[in-house]
Order: C-alpha cells, then sequence, then structure tokens
C-alpha cells in the first residue's frame, strides 16, 4: 500500500513538460488562443455587419463608409488618405522587430542590450497609443461616435472604437508590462535567476498584437 502511494506521488509530481516548454510558457500560450478567439468574434462580426451594408455612395449615410474619406488627415495634414495609419502600422511592427532583438540579447544574458530593445519597443508602443489617441479625437471631432458617423452607416463608428478601442488597451497593456520588465532588467532581476524567460513570454503577447492589428488595419482601412 505504502509503494502504491509513493508511485501515485511520483506520477502526480515528476515527468517532463509534454510540449517541451516551461509552465509559464503554455500559460501564455492558453491565454493568447483564448484571446485570438475574442478578436476573432468581434472580426467576424465586423464582417457580418459590413457585408449586411451597402457599399459606398456619396451622400448615403445608410453605405458603408470609404475609408480614404475617413482616414484621410493627421496631425497637422489633410486629404492624405491613410499616410497616419500606415505610420501607426509601421510603428507596432518595428517595435515587434526590437522585440525580437531583446528576446535575443537575454538568450545571450546581455542586460545592457535587453533593457537598450525593451526601451525602444516602449517607445514604438507609446508612439502607436499616442497616434490612435490622436486619430480618435480627431474623427470624434468629426462627428462620428458609437451612435453616429458622419461618413455613413453608424455601425461602422460603433464598431471601429470598439474593436480598435480593444486593440489600443492590449497595446497599453504591452507597454505597461514592458516597463515593468525593463525595470526588472535593470535591477538585475531576471540576471539572479539565470535566464530571461520572461522576455519571451511578453515577446510573444508583444507579437500577438502587432499580428491582431493587421487584421484590424485591413478590415477597417482597406476594405
Amino acid at each position: 500500500m505504502e509503494t502504491t502511494v509513493q508511485n501515485a506521488k511520483e506520477l502526480w509530481n515528476g515527468g517532463d513538460s509534454p510540449f517541451k516548454v516551461s509552465y509559464g510558457k503554455i500559460m501564455i500560450w492558453y491565454f493568447l488562443i483564448s484571446d485570438t478567439f475574442t478578436f476573432a468574434g468581434l472580426l467576424i462580426s465586423y464582417g457580418a455587419v459590413r457585408t449586411s451594408q451597402p457599399s459606398h455612395k456619396e451622400g448615403d449615410l445608410t453605405s458603408w463608409p470609404d475609408p480614404n474619406e475617413v482616414f484621410s488627415a493627421g496631425p497637422g495634414f489633410h486629404h492624405a488618405p491613410l499616410v497616419f495609419v500606415t505610420f501607426m502600422t509601421f510603428t507596432l511592427i518595428v517595435s515587434s522587430v526590437t522585440m525580437v532583438r531583446a528576446v535575443q540579447e537575454g538568450h545571450y544574458m546581455n542586460k545592457a542590450g535587453v533593457a537598450k530593445w525593451l526601451v525602444w519597443t516602449i517607445i514604438g508602443g507609446l508612439i502607436f497609443v499616442l497616434s490612435q489617441a490622436w486619430e480618435w479625437t480627431h474623427l470624434i471631432h468629426e462627428g462620428m461616435n458609437l451612435k453616429s458617423n458622419p461618413f455613413g452607416a453608424s455601425s461602422f463608428g460603433a464598431l471601429f472604437f470598439l474593436i480598435t478601442g480593444f486593440h489600443g488597451l492590449h497595446v497599453s497593456v504591452g507597454v505597461l508590462m514592458n516597463t515593468w520588465a525593463l525595470i526588472s532588467t535593470q535591477r538585475g532581476v531576471f540576471h539572479r535567476r539565470g535566464h530571461y524567460e520572461m522576455i519571451e513570454k511578453l515577446g510573444l503577447y508583444w507579437h500577438f498584437v502587432d499580428l491582431v492589428w493587421v487584421y484590424v488595419f485591413l478590415a477597417f482601412y482597406l476594405l
């Protein structure tokens, strides 16, 4: 009986991870998969509403807006369709590249390198969030909100603020987490642990946020 109990304990406690990764990495993957379903649901809803509305027609406020008309302004300039959002997208993509470099430096146990590239990642994230805040402010000033839209169908405004706001929340959380990781890196927390796995996990989250933006960009700004 004693042997049976001991074997049961060994089976419960022992063994290698079936995916050859740590518990933390498995959990971040589970979170990203669940978050994928959330964004997928939002974008599918957008697609359903989009296909139920008539194509853009000048002067018809029940038709779907023309993205070239809606997103034609930026700080200090007008009548330049999609220029500002292209800048936002480029900034977020570059920040994903700098995150890759931070992870690489972590593999080399280079504390200074991790900190340097995290700084650039945070700057990229902040530029994106501030750019999105400017875009929201401009569109609200133009009269777009959750219930009305001067460019066309009111559902466009509601879906735009809901989906881009949800994505912007993710970017903001990522900036805060990367800031925490930067402070921890500078204090040598991860170096004393002997690994920078936390940077890898944050990198997975950041790349996910970057990838989701590609689909949001395609849905609202190009179609």
